[in-house]
């Protein structure tokens, strides 16, 4: 069955405290995602930056440029949330999945003593969720030998 490392992602975009918000707004673009752990060298997570949090600590393109904060200007320091709720590899896949619908979160990042493994999103529930549906689907007889639903 699934378990927590079984659709963790591993291959982790992070990025240093010390990063600029254009960094951080650069990588998300290229890599086409909206979480990015804030991690030490030694790959302790110290924090999260999510897409909300980039478009929320950016300035508007409406003010005028002498008055406005530039992202190059903004520390990731500054605008990541700290508090970082996370998950252990042994948490069950089903407390994980509760956890984030409750709180309405994006993403619980993946921990063992404080050392960041990986991250699960809610877009790898949806993928989990596909399979388990592709899985019924293979048990449930096909579709001719079934009377008309009333499905367009």
């Amino acid at each position: 069955m699934f378990s927590i490392e079984s659709i963790m992602t591993t291959d982790l975009i992070t990025v240093p405290p010390s990063s600029s918000l254009a960094d951080a707004r650069q990588l998300m673009h290229e890599h086409r995602i909206h979480h990015l752990p804030v991690v030490t060298e030694d790959s302790t997570l110290i924090g999260l930056l999510t897409l909300t949090d980039v478009l929320a600590a950016t300035d508007s393109k409406l003010r005028e440029d002498d008055s406005r904060i530039h992202a190059t200007d903004i520390c990731i320091r500054e605008v990541m949330v700290s508090d970082v709720i996370t998950v252990d590899t042994r948490a069950s896949l089903r407390t994980a999945a509760l956890f984030i619908e409750k709180h309405k979160i994006g993403c619980l990042p993946v921990v063992s003593n404080g050392k960041l493994l990986g991250i699960i999103t809610d877009t790898d529930f949806v993928a989990v969720a596909i399979n388990l549906l592709e899985q019924l689907e293979e048990t449930e007889p096909a579709d001719d030998d079934l009377d008309e639903v009333g499905v367009a």
